[in-house]
C-alpha cells in the first residue's frame, strides 16, 4: 500500500508568550528590516549605510516641522485604528475604514463649501455632526446586512470603500476650483470658514490632542464599560452571548455605528484640521494600514500608540530615503513593503512555530 508522505515540518500554534519575549521578537524584526533597507539602498545608491539610517531618522525628527507632521500622521493612523478595534474585537472584520473616513471627509467639505457665508462656529458644529453621522451610516449599512441576512462583512465593507472613493471623485468635479481642474483646491482660503483653530502655534496640535483623548476614552470603553464587555462576549462566542441574554444584532449595529463615527471623525480632522481640501487620496490608505496597527497591538489602544508610531516612523523614513537620494516615490513604497514584511514575519513567529513531524507526533501522544 502507498503510504502518504508527511511533510518534514508542521506549523504549530504557540502558547501565550511572555510579553518581554514577544516584544523582543518585534524589536529584532524592526532591526532586521532596517538592516535590509540599508543594504538595498547602499547597493542602489552606493551611499554610506550610516547616511541611509541617518536619513531614516531625519524623516521624522529632522526639524520641528517634520516632528509635528510625524505626530499628525501618527494621530490620524491611530484614530482610524481605534475606530476599527471595537469591530475587530467583536470579530466583525471591518475593512471599510478608508471609505468611512472618506464619508466623513466628504460631509465636512460639503459643509465648508455650501455654508461658506455662515458664521465659522456654526459651520464647524455642522461639520462635526455631519461627519460623525456620515461615517456612522457608512459603517451601519454593512452591519445591517450582516445582522439581518448574514452577508460577508469583509467583502461588503471593502466594496463600500470603492463606492466612497467614487463619490468623492464625483464631487471633486462638481465643486472643482478653478473650473476645469478636476480638483477642489484649498477650500475657503481667504475667509478660512470651517478651518479648525491653531493651538500652540501649530495646525496639527488640535488633532493630536483629540486623538490622545480618544485613545484614553477607547481604552476605558473597551475594558471598563458594559458595552465593552458585550463586545468581548460576542467576539468570543455569539451562542454564549445569546445564552446570557445579549442581543447580538443590537451589539453589532451599535458597535459599527461607533466604529464608523470615529472613522468619520478622522475624515473631519483631515479636512477641517490639516488639509482644508478634499480628494480621493486624502485618507492615504490609512484605513488599510490601521488594520495592521490594531492587529499588532492585540486590540489594545495603549499598544496601538506604539505600533502607530513605529509604522509612521518607518514609512516616513522610507519616503525620506527616496527623496534625499533622488529616487522616485515607488522606491519608498518598496522599502515600506520590506519593512512591513519583516514586521508581519515577526508576528508569525510570535504566534506560531515550526515543528518537525516526529517530535510533533510525540507531543500529541
Amino acid at each position: 500500500m502507498n503510504k502518504t508522505k508527511e511533510p518534514l515540518f508542521h506549523i504549530v500554534k504557540r502558547g501565550e508568550m511572555p510579553w518581554y519575549i514577544s516584544w523582543g521578537v518585534r524589536a529584532i524584526s524592526v532591526i532586521l528590516a532596517l538592516v535590509c533597507c540599508g543594504v538595498i539602498t547602499t547597493l542602489v545608491t552606493s551611499e554610506n549605510p550610516i547616511k541611509v539610517y541617518a536619513t531614516i531618522i531625519d524623516g521624522s525628527f529632522g526639524s520641528s516641522r517634520k516632528f509635528m507632521v510625524f505626530l499628525q500622521n501618527t494621530a490620524m493612523l491611530l484614530c482610524v485604528a481605534l475606530a476599527l478595534t471595537p469591530a475587530f474585537k467583536m470579530r466583525f472584520w471591518n475593512i471599510g475604514g478608508e471609505g468611512q473616513a472618506l464619508a466623513g471627509a466628504l460631509a465636512s467639505a460639503a459643509c465648508m463649501i455650501l455654508m461658506k457665508d455662515q458664521p465659522n462656529a456654526l459651520v464647524i458644529v455642522c461639520m462635526i455632526v455631519t461627519s460623525l453621522v456620515a461615517g456612522a451610516l457608512w459603517g451601519a449599512i454593512p452591519a445591517f446586512f450582516k445582522a439581518k441576512f448574514g452577508t460577508n462583512e469583509t467583502l461588503f465593507t471593502l466594496m463600500m470603500n470603492y463606492v466612497a472613493i467614487q463619490l468623492v471623485a464625483y464631487f471633486a468635479v462638481v465643486w472643482e476650483n478653478p473650473k476645469g481642474s478636476g480638483t477642489i483646491g484649498v477650500i475657503n482660503p481667504l475667509s478660512k470658514i470651517g478651518w479648525f483653530p491653531e493651538i500652540l502655534g501649530s495646525k496639527y496640535a488640535l488633532n493630536i490632542i483629540i486623538v490622545a483623548l480618544l485613545t484614553i476614552g477607547m481604552y476605558i470603553y473597551l475594558n471598563y464599560s458594559k458595552q465593552g464587555y458585550e463586545i468581548s462576549v460576542v467576539g468570543e462566542s455569539e451562542r454564549t452571548a445569546r445564552y446570557i441574554g445579549i442581543k447580538v444584532e443590537k451589539v453589532v449595529m451599535r458597535t459599527m455605528l461607533i466604529s464608523g463615527a470615529i472613522c468619520g471623525l478622522a475624515g473631519l480632522l483631515l479636512v477641517g484640521g490639516t488639509n482644508h481640501t478634499l480628494n480621493a487620496n486624502i485618507v492615504d490608505g490609512r484605513g488599510f494600514t490601521a488594520v495592521m496597527v490594531s492587529w499588532l497591538a492585540k486590540f489594545n489602544p495603549v499598544w496601538m500608540v506604539l505600533t502607530s508610531l513605529l509604522l509612521v516612523f518607518l514609512s516616513r523614513g522610507a519616503g525620506e530615503i527616496a527623496t534625499d537620494f533622488g529616487l522616485n516615490t515607488s522606491y519608498g513604497d518598496i522599502l515600506t513593503g520590506i519593512i512591513l514584511f519583516f514586521i508581519i514575519g515577526g508576528e508569525f513567529f510570535i504566534n506560531y512555530k515550526l515543528s518537525m513531524t516526529k517530535s510533533f507526533k510525540k507531543e500529541e501522544k
